[in-house]
């Protein structure tokens, strides 16, 4: 089985920064995309950035240049710098990871994280 870490939430104040990070833990094989998903109270879950394990990335247009994704495919891990941040970005972000292979298990999984809340208030 695979599970996904997150940590580095928090509260800041607009136009401050904070630094998600998200680890798969397991007998990972491999994972091809991850990413950072967000949820706003009574709003649809969407996404905010991916990136695959070729380092193609995909950012949503509201964060881009404020946010930053990253990842290191030796620890499974994926980072979002968020920087600038603005009141409308505060959300419970989750991670996840897409076409994960885990050791002694057929096909691919998709995995989520619990949630890491994202409060953006003076």
């Amino acid at each position: 089985q695979a599970q996904l870490v997150e940590s580095g939430g928090g509260l800041v104040q607009p136009g401050g920064s904070l630094r998600l990070s998200c680890t798969a833990t397991g007998t990972i094989r491999s994972i091809n995309a991850m990413g950072w998903y967000r949820q706003a109270p009574g709003k649809q879950r969407e996404l905010v950035a991916s990136i695959t394990n070729d380092g193609s990335t995909n950012i949503r247009e509201s964060v881009r240049g404020r946010f930053t994704i990253s990842r290191d495919n030796a620890k499974n891990t994926v980072y979002l710098q968020m920087n600038s941040l603005k009141p409308e970005d505060t959300a419970v972000y989750y991670c996840n990871a897409a076409d994960v292979v885990v050791a002694g298990e057929g096909g691919y999984l998709e995995v989520w994280g619990q949630g890491t809340l994202v409060t953006v208030s003076s």
